[in-house]
């Protein structure tokens, strides 16, 4: 490998480049697909592994974990030199979509307690006991103890139903679990993994604020508290965490990628 191939970032060696498990249908046929992908990327020294539960309802999760367990079990690889990523926020169908969704929805997390109606925008849903019950799952369908990065999903989604000062104060729940998440050896490091939050004007409505979620986390878990990383896309069509000056940071406006510099903050684009 490269001798740039392998970096540090947050408490963490990664890969250079990862694989992501977003697209395909939710399919037997996709399921073998992956099977393959996975194998030869980490054969080819690729250990960065991202997905989110509701990645082809639930599938993504559990091929990484069948693979991952294989490969340990035949002795091709150890746990620890993998980084495993997952999101949760999304509600996430069980193996494929339901004859009625909604259905679904009220009966697996409305009638269960683990979310109100309230809590739910736009299909996301990031309350304390709905992630919980996700990052349960989670770990089961990756066979794993631990989870290395545990990201909050589009929680920018929110910002279209609350107020900023209501999703503070979700953003602030949430945090609390994640940190206690981690305290109990269930997560590593959390962070936000975000499509539009980072890349809006200052004014959009569902801009986020990497220096406002920092000081949410620092309430939350003090000085070493553990939101250490977040996802965004960057790449040659969308440039805007690099162009848009978006952040404030004390009397200056900068972007989120200088932000998350300045601010020790790993980003996985």
């Amino acid at each position: 490998a490269h001798p740039l191939h392998f970096r540090r970032a947050a408490d963490l060696w990664l890969s250079s480049i990862g694989l992501g498990t977003y697209l395909g249908d939710p399919t037997p046929r996709t399921d073998a697909l992956y099977t393959a992908a996975i194998r030869q990327a980490l054969a080819g020294g690729c250990n960065v592994l991202d997905a989110a539960i509701n990645y082809r309802h639930q599938r993504s999760e559990r091929v990484i974990g069948q693979v991952l367990t294989a490969l340990v079990r035949e002795g091709l690889l150890q746990r620890e030199e993998i980084v495993v990523a997952t999101k949760g926020g999304y509600i996430a169908f069980d193996g494929d979509v339901p004859p009625d969704p909604r259905a679904y929805v009220q009966e697996t997390f409305i009638k269960t307690g683990l979310a109100s109606a309230d809590d739910i925008v736009e299909w996301n849903c990031i309350a304390p006991r709905y992630l919980e019950n996700q990052i349960e799952c989670s770990r089961r369908n990756l066979n794993l103890d631990c989870l290395d990065i545990y990201y909050l999903h589009n929680p920018e989604a929110q910002l279209q139903q609350c107020s900023r000062s209501e999703f503070s104060r979700r953003i602030e729940a949430a945090f609390t679990v994640l940190e206690a998440q981690v305290a109990s050896g269930k997560i590593r490091r959390y962070g936000t993994a975000t499509w539009n939050g980072y890349r809006q004007q200052p004014t959009a409505r569902d801009v986020l604020f990497l220096p406002d979620l920092l000081e949410i986390a620092e309430r939350v878990g003090g000085q070493e508290h553990h939101f250490k990383i977040v996802q965004l896309p960057y790449n040659l069509g969308m440039t805007e965490a690099l162009t848009q000056k978006n952040q404030r940071v004390g009397r200056e406006m900068i972007s989120v990628l200088e932000a998350a510099h300045q601010f020790g903050i790993t980003v996985m684009a």
